[in-house]
């Protein structure tokens, strides 16, 4: 084990725990010049692992009570993902949002990602920046967890992902603050102790139909094609708030709807439907019991009858003749066949 010096701006800069590797010809001599071993020389950098963990993100995933179990499911997948992430207890329904900034300050963490549950049946996700902002509420939909799912793909635990964004999140300022907030929360510091150094997964986030879709592949190392892991979900922006977990309104999603209102519209889509059905039925029932109208001649009732030709009458004044009377064409032969028969 040696050191190795390098000039920086006038300044010696010393590596250690580095390595020096002799790459040796392949001819059967031994080099003999000191000046050309130096050169065979090469120094191999030290571990990763011995870097210096200089990015301090510490990501805080929680929720509320009255989650059901694919989310559970869903909090732990995440946790298994980025090894910089901490758990806490479930907090309880009464208590307020601004709680959670003092929840991350005890357990030591810049960064929150809270499951709101309603009603035992909507989930709302906060990502926030603790405890001076920004935060984001989203609404989660289509969740598929990795058990559920069972891809073929797998990735090292504590591997460090790569994040990849649609160009759309350039193009609008609120999704430009999105991505950045998404950078800080997702992606796992660099040199952690708990990370390991690798990158073969990526997390991909894509804007379509006004909603970000997460979905997290795996990166083949024979041809670079990528194989979905999971999990996989949905998010819905609401609102961004320019604080933690409340605060001034930065932007608001004008072409949301809330479940509430979802639910709401399709069950009068179902009334409306209901009551249609019922207006013919008694349109059906008022016609059978009115009196039938008699019609008393119909015009086109002619339409299609054709004239019958009459033929003329004639009146016979002489009886008709007589008629011959049938003839048995086997009587003849019948007599013959006796005749023979006496002879």
């Amino acid at each position: 084990m040696s050191t190795l010096k390098r000039k920086r701006g006038g300044k010696h800069a010393v590596v250690k725990n580095a390595k020096k590797v002799k790459f040796a010809d392949g001819s059967d001599k031994t080099p003999i010049d000191t000046e050309l071993e130096i050169k065979n020389e090469v120094t191999v950098p030290a571990p990763v692992s011995m870097g210096k963990w200089v990015n301090k993100e510490r990501v805080l995933i929680f929720s509320s009570r009255g989650i059901d179990f694919r989310t559970r499911h869903l909090m732990q997948d995440l946790r298994t993902m980025m090894p910089h992430a901490k758990s806490d207890t479930k907090m309880d329904r009464k208590d307020k949002l601004f709680v959670i900034n003092e929840v991350c300050e005890i357990k030591n963490c810049n960064k929150c990602i809270f499951f709101e549950a309603k009603k035992k049946q909507d989930l709302y996700m906060w990502i926030s920046n603790s405890p001076r902002g920004p935060s984001a509420k989203f609404l989660v939909q289509n969740i598929h967890t990795l058990a559920e799912l069972k891809m073929t793909g797998n990735c090292l635990k504590g591997s460090r992902p790569l994040l990849s964004f649609d160009p759309k999140f350039d193009a609008e300022p609120h999704y430009a603050l999105l991505k950045e907030l998404f950078i800080q929360t997702f992606s796992t510091p660099r040199y952690h102790p708990k990370s390991q150094p690798f990158v073969d997964h990526v997390f991909t986030f894509t804007i379509a139909d006004d909603r970000i879709w997460f979905r997290n592949y795996q990166i083949i190392e024979e041809d670079a094609s990528l194989v979905e892991i999971g999990p996989r979900f949905v998010l819905n922006l609401i609102k961004i708030f320019q604080g933690s977990f409340g605060g001034s309104t930065l932007f608001e999603n004008a072409n949301f709807k809330s479940p509430n209102m979802h639910r709401r519209e399709i069950r009068l889509a179902a009334a409306a439907r209901v009551r249609e059905k019922q207006m013919v039925k008694e349109l059906l029932k008022t016609k059978r019991s009115e009196p039938r109208s008699l019609i008393s001649s119909d015009v086109t009732a002619d339409v299609f009858a054709t004239p019958v030709e009459k033929n003329p009458v004639q009146i016979e004044a002489e009886p008709p003749a007589p008629k011959e009377p049938k003839r048995n064409k086997h009587k003849a032969f019948k007599r013959q066949r006796k005749q023979m028969a006496r002879r």
